[in-house]
């Protein structure tokens, strides 16, 4: 059986819930109530600054299953989840999804590959906060989204369902530095704005101001 069907037959068993836009599924330093798996849309893991600003650590689309490191280790968890669009949840106790892991040796391969994936764009990140400025932090972020998310259309380009607005979430810059930024690359014709996000016209052209910009 395919490895994403039995993870959706195991968690089809638990009970179904539809979060809306904005909406907190767990909250920091508050034990979840159960592991969440996510049937439709996307959820933000982020954290909040001393300074107060939310800082998007992580997304989470349709198949994915979390928060694994509290479950597995009983690891506190120091992160806010939140439905980035509206979302429909179903939810597991912890004990039965670490057991379903244990059974399942092929679901727990699959799963470490995705964090070991995670923690290589989570490394990527760092060196762009620690050796790039604000441009390349918001360049890698936009990379990142486009190969994450980016819905191809038929005229080549990339449909990124996130809005010009979040990016400052995810990249931890002022609205104002992103507003600077995509106008630029608006300028130079690499991405565009529409209802349902943001459209990068040239993901290849974008990747090499990355390159310029470190």
């Amino acid at each position: 059986m395919d490895i994403q069907q039995q993870v959706a037959d195991f968690f089809g068993r638990y009970p179904e819930r539809t979060f809306h836009k904005g909406e907190l599924i767990a909250r920091a330093e508050e034990a979840p109530s159960g592991v969440f798996y996510i049937v439709e849309g996307r959820v933000s893991q982020y954290d909040i600054t001393p300074t107060g600003n939310e800082v998007v650590v992580n997304v989470f689309k349709p198949g994915a299953f979390f928060p694994m490191s509290w479950a597995m280790n009983n690891t506190p968890n120091h992160y806010f989840f939140e439905a980035s669009t509206q979302a429909v949840i179903r939810e597991a106790p912890a004990a039965d999804a670490v057991q379903f892991l244990r059974e399942n040796p092929a679901v727990t391969y699959d799963l470490l590959a995705r964090v070991y994936r995670g923690v290589d764009g989570v490394l990527r990140r760092m060196a762009h906060l620690m050796g790039g400025d604000a441009k390349s932090r918001l360049l890698f972020e936009l990379i990142n989204a486009a190969q994450r998310f980016g819905e191809a259309q038929p005229n080549g380009d990339l449909l990124v369902p996130i809005k010009e607005s979040d990016f400052g979430r995810h990249s931890g810059l002022a609205r104002e530095t992103v507003n600077r930024t995509m106008q630029q690359l608006k300028a130079k014709g690499l991405i565009s704005v529409s209802r349902g996000g943001t459209v990068v016209h040239d993901l290849h052209g974008v990747e090499e101001l990355l390159g310029q910009a470190l």
